[in-house]
């Protein structure tokens, strides 16, 4: 698990953490589709609320947020939102941007692909946040602009809510994009409190999972966060 120290650990009613290719123990951990019950117990284990149960989505790239009450398939969004003591909620990566956010009361799982940028998965999730007090977020691991070339497209999606200049780099012949730095702009300008961003790419370092290296054979990493009993 990367247990990285944020501006999370403050709120001692919030766990939160970003795994790896390998759990504490140093096995084997995907996250992806095909993980089972025991693949996410050993998650909650080594967020040391052993026992607790994790709630998820169907990711599907675009701006739809739900809201989780029990364990298990919440249904399709990119966006996930607690407000239940004792469940966890996850979203799964492989280079897109996964962020946490913490409320009074409650806890959110964002994932943001450059589809889920430009369809506005960040405005659609903070609304549904408002009222719950001044928020924090983090923004976890993802691949780095140097890692991404992208085309045009992606520049022009992700360009509809944040100005290029936070994260175009047009010095090379294709753009190179980084969605973690759009990410963070685009938080701020819907009015999130406190943003920290853990720099990490998920392409660079190899104890994380990335489909822009691996392609079909890339597992899936998860952000997870909750609110203790």
């Amino acid at each position: 698990m990367l247990m990285y120290g944020s501006s999370l650990g403050a709120f001692s009613t919030v766990i939160h953490g970003f795994t790896t290719r390998v759990d504490s123990q140093g096995d084997h951990l995907d996250l992806g589709t095909m993980a089972g019950a025991s693949d996410w117990a050993r998650v909650a284990r080594d967020m040391r609320m052993p026992g607790a149960e994790t709630a998820r989505v169907s990711q599907v790239h675009g701006s739809d947020v739900v809201w989780a009450r029990a364990p298990g398939f919440a249904g399709e969004a990119d966006a996930i939102i607690t407000d239940v003591p004792g469940l966890l909620i996850a979203i799964r990566t492989a280079d897109c941007v996964p962020i946490l956010v913490v409320g009074e009361g409650v806890v959110a799982a964002i994932h943001a692909g450059w589809r889920g940028l430009a369809a506005g998965v960040i405005p659609a999730a903070v609304t549904e946040l408002q009222g719950r007090g001044p928020l924090t977020a983090v923004v976890g691991p993802s691949i780095c602009m140097d890692c991404y070339e992208v085309g045009e497209e992606v520049v022009e999606g992700i360009a509809q809510w944040v100005a290029p200049h936070h994260f175009v780099d047009r010095s090379r012949k294709k753009p190179h994009v980084d969605g973690g730095a759009a990410a963070v702009a685009q938080l701020h300008s819907v009015g999130v409190a406190h943003v920290e961003r853990l720099d990490v790419c998920t392409r660079c370092d190899d104890r994380l999972w990335s489909h822009r290296e691996e392609g079909a054979l890339a597992g899936r990493q998860a952000a997870v966060v909750g609110i203790r009993c």
